[in-house]
């Protein structure tokens, strides 16, 4: 039997008042494969305790097939549990450790059969006999997963299982466990800080930041549509391209984006999304491209909707079956603050008082008071917005080299100061306002996935 699990409008705060967990509500369906995905410390672990028992519900409710669960000890809500740290007990076999809890569960019963069908399930019959310290980290790690499977729970609760493993193995076991949950039709739930293992596994992923729910869709969905900067960037290898912009929209001429150095002439006619940007004239945006979004190509092969761009090279990765290639295009880099910290940095209140109108201000005091926010900072001073200026082959200290990452075939010879023709897609661009919401692709606009 699987079972459908429900959060709404769960909260948990620990030492100090200090909330891990903010006003989360989650639906998660029968058999279904959910990731909880964020960087460390922003309640994912949290969250899974909660549903399994381990941590208590401050505020909210959990449903566990529809009916109220707040208070339901872990005993009672029929969940295995698969830990970071493998959590095998050292002094028993591996076949002692996956029969314990069958021990615990039904004293007079022979857990031997159920034993073995889960070892043939994963693999390790010639590993019941031995300790834990005499099994490699995966041979553990699929242990763990046998006391969890053997059981035949309604739902699998995995926390960072894969963690402590190599890449290779990783890879491996991710395959393993994406089998074995279909196989089992389990309501699975899976914590991971790695974007890659999210995407792969998931039905589902819940981006999480500070405690708080950034979005939850598909992976393709999250990847094609995120609705925040933070996601954004926190989704897709390489990283997502940040630059700050400028909308020019004249009356009598094309409207552009303004990078600095260049800027990005969106094409006419105007689709609904880009004349919609006009409200937003004379300020200061970022733009979202991801690598493929550029390719390297000469103007006059560009197709319908790219525009044109010319880059320094800086830098090339080579990754054997492709290159990174790392661009300087004169434009401003914008940056999401302490991407991989738990919770965005807090403002400056002094700094804000110093300048800006009554309306800014409390513009801006309402985006802080928004937990998980996902405001950008820019690497220079804002007050260059609109200036012009010229290339810095050299970046300064401190920077990445460049300012855009083009994925390319790795059978072009380039080299480092080589001036190489841009096409930008300007279809697949994303545009962020200052606090970091995505305005275009407007949000209420879904694309055809299926192209």
């Amino acid at each position: 039997m699987t079972r459908a699990i429900s959060l709404h409008n769960v909260s948990k705060s620990y030492a100090k008042g200090v909330r891990v967990v903010e006003r989360l509500s989650l639906d998660i369906d029968p058999g279904e494969f959910l990731v909880l995905l964020g960087p460390s410390g922003c309640g994912k672990s949290t969250v899974l305790r909660m549903i399994a028992g381990l941590e208590e519900i401050d505020e909210g409710e959990l449903f566990l097939d529809g009916e109220w669960a707040n208070d339901l000890p872990p005993s009672g809500r029929d969940m295995a549990m698969v830990f970071q740290n493998f959590a095998l007990y050292p002094s028993m076999s591996s076949r002692d450790n996956i029969s314990f809890p069958l021990r615990i569960e039904a004293p007079g019963e022979d857990p031997s059969p159920r034993v073995d069908a889960t070892a043939r399930m994963l693999g390790i019959e010639d590993l019941l006999d031995r300790l834990p310290a005499q099994l490699s980290g995966g041979e553990r790690q699929r242990v763990a997963m046998g006391r969890a499977i053997a059981r035949h729970p309604s739902a699998f609760l995995m926390d960072e299982p894969l963690s402590n493993l190599d890449a290779k193995l990783r890879n491996h076991l991710r395959a393993e466990i994406t089998k074995l949950t279909r196989e089992l039709g389990v309501t699975t739930i899976y914590v991971t800080h790695d974007q890659s293992e999210a995407m792969s596994l998931g039905d589902r992923v819940a981006v999480l930041r500070g405690g708080v729910l950034q979005q939850i869709g598909t992976p393709r969905e999250v990847y094609a549509l995120p609705r925040n900067v933070f996601v954004a960037a926190f989704i897709g290898t390489p990283r997502i391209n940040l630059l700050r912009g400028v909308v020019r929209a004249p009356l009598d001429g094309a409207m552009t984006i303004s990078l600095g150095k260049q800027f990005l002439r969106l094409p006419e006619p105007l689709s609904l999304d880009h004349q919609l940007l006009r409200v937003q004239q004379g300020r200061e945006i970022i733009v979202g491209l991801r690598s493929e979004a550029v390719r390297i190509a000469k103007p006059t092969s560009a197709r319908p909707g790219e525009v044109v761009l010319t880059g320094l090279v800086e830098h090339v990765e080579f990754q054997g079956h492709e290159m990174l290639v790392h661009f300087n295009t004169g434009s401003r880099p914008a940056v999401v603050p302490e991407l991989e910290a738990p919770r965005p940095a807090r403002r400056d209140r002094r700094r804000r008082r110093e300048g800006g109108t009554v309306l800014d201000r409390i513009r801006e005091r309402a985006v802080a008071l928004r937990a998980g926010s996902s405001a950008v900072a820019v690497l220079d001073d804002p007050a260059d917005a609109g200036e012009e200026r010229p290339f810095e082959p050299v970046p300064p200290e401190g920077r990445l080299p460049g300012d855009l990452i083009v994925r390319t075939t790795p059978d072009l010879d380039l080299r480092h100061g080589m001036q190489v023709p841009l096409l930008v897609d300007i279809a697949h661009m994303f545009v962020f306002d200052q606090d970091g919401e995505r305005i275009c692709p407007a949000p209420a606009r879904l694309p055809d996935l299926a192209e």
